[in-house]
């Protein structure tokens, strides 16, 4: 909000409405342990004027990604967004995130959604698509719970190539719910196998002989998986996959600082009434016209709480409709282009930051966009390094401090990659 709208006079009026002494009288009902204790080590208050300026001079710090060369990964990239994403996805009918509760006064925005869970079903080898969830991670989170209510398992085997702050999503949401954390050699008992495609490395997985081991220790396979990808490579569904969960940003989105982002949710037909968050589904009207309701809608706020999937209390409508207009525009064709291109020319860049002196390609093997490069000394170092030089790389992996990611999309031209080879070898020297 724009200024806090509370005196002390409120303050003091509603405590005596609710009978409490005091602010702190009135938290005393929360366990001691489980309550600050202290008071919060902040400024004086200051005047709007000066919050704002302070604001200003805290976002001043920050670099935007247009003054600097992007070739950064880690899963969230920098590709190209057309005009007409935003010409069409920000009309003033789509700007919100609100849930469309009411058909009657939604059909563009629900009409849109079943577009867009239509295409997801294409891209991904699923029979459907929910209408979209917070991110990537939380995607991935309610992958796993789908698989541990249709397996009745605990145990999930995940891949050590999986993006590690995916990893630490899941563990935490998996201390509550009792999830037991493995690998994919434990698969004994297993309620799911997590692999990515590609994976953190950059590097394209053998998704049918994952989907073989899972099934065949009764476990669902989970990809989580770079829609990118699918112009050039085979859909996770034809390959045995059960569940399939992506992070939607590269779909026409910005990069936005981290957020907000798309979460990107499919599965098989048999576990539709697992799914978490709310579908989109066609039916028709009294009159017998077509038109589009949210359906299947199992979280808490609608069924009893026991019954539901997931307290998921909302979606990313606007960013699904981003998505929606970006693959619209793209098509099977352009897709398949994109794909290419990002291939090509990270071959181009793995080519040439690997001729610098002291450099290396860290693995072996076919890789989409992504690659490993190890630097001499500290990653950390030549990561500063570049950035101070107009281009930004990484992130350093935390097992191998030599060693940084190096992503290449469309936006990166020939000249850019020759740009980054001659800086490198100036930053290393």
């Amino acid at each position: 909000m724009d200024y806090t709208p509370h005196t002390e006079l409120d303050v003091t009026e509603m405590l005596e409405r609710i009978g409490a002494e005091s602010v702190e009288a009135l938290f005393e009902p929360i366990p001691s342990n489980l309550r600050l204790g202290r008071r919060l080590d902040i400024s004086a208050p200051l005047s709007e004027i000066e919050v704002s300026e302070l604001m200003g001079s805290m976002a001043n710090e920050n670099v935007a990604t247009d003054r600097l060369v992007c070739f950064a990964g880690g899963g969230a990239y920098d590709h190209y967004i057309p005009a007409a994403v935003r010409a069409l996805a920000y009309r003033s009918e789509f700007v919100t995130s609100y849930t469309p509760y009411q058909p009657e006064l939604s059909q563009g925005v629900l009409g849109a959604l079943f577009e867009y869970q239509t295409m997801i079903c294409e891209l991904t080898g699923m029979d459907v698509a929910n209408a979209s969830l917070y991110d990537g991670a939380s995607a991935l989170v309610e992958a796993v719970n789908l698989a541990a209510s249709a397996t009745g398992r605990k145990k999930i085997a995940v891949t050590d190539a999986l993006n590690p702050n995916y990893r630490e999503v899941l563990e935490t949401f998996g201390v509550g719910l009792g999830y037991e954390f493995t690998s994919p050699s434990d698969l004994e008992g297993a309620a799911c196998l997590i692999v990515a495609q590609p994976n953190f490395f950059g590097m394209i997985e053998d998704i049918a002989s994952h989907a073989d081991a899972a099934h065949a220790a009764g476990a669902l396979l989970i990809v989580h998986y770079d829609l990118m990808t699918a112009g050039v490579l085979e859909s996770p569904g034809k390959l045995g996959a059960d569940i399939v969960t992506a992070e939607g940003q590269s779909l026409g989105n910005d990069l936005n600082f981290g957020g907000p982002y798309l979460g990107v949710f499919a599965t098989r037909m048999e576990h539709v009434r697992r799914v978490p968050g709310r579908i989109c589904g066609a039916t028709v009207d009294v009159h017998g016209e077509p038109g589009f309701v949210l359906t299947l809608q199992a979280r808490e706020q609608h069924i009893r709480r026991e019954k539901a999937n997931s307290n998921v209390c909302t979606n990313q409508t606007l960013m699904a409709v981003v998505a929606t207009v970006y693959l619209s525009w793209l098509g099977p064709q352009g897709l398949r282009e994109l794909g290419e291109t990002c291939m090509l020319r990270s071959a181009q860049a793995a080519e040439s930051l690997a001729g610098v002196a002291g450099c290396a390609l860290k693995f072996d093997g076919p890789w989409f966009k992504e690659f490993v490069l190890q630097v001499p000394g500290d990653a950390s170092d030549v990561v500063r390094a570049m950035g101070e030089r107009g281009f930004l790389v990484g992130p350093v992996l935390a097992d191998s401090p030599d060693c940084l990611l190096i992503c290449v999309t469309e936006r990166r031209t020939p000249d850019d990659i020759e740009r980054l080879a001659k800086t490198l070898a100036e930053a290393i020297s």
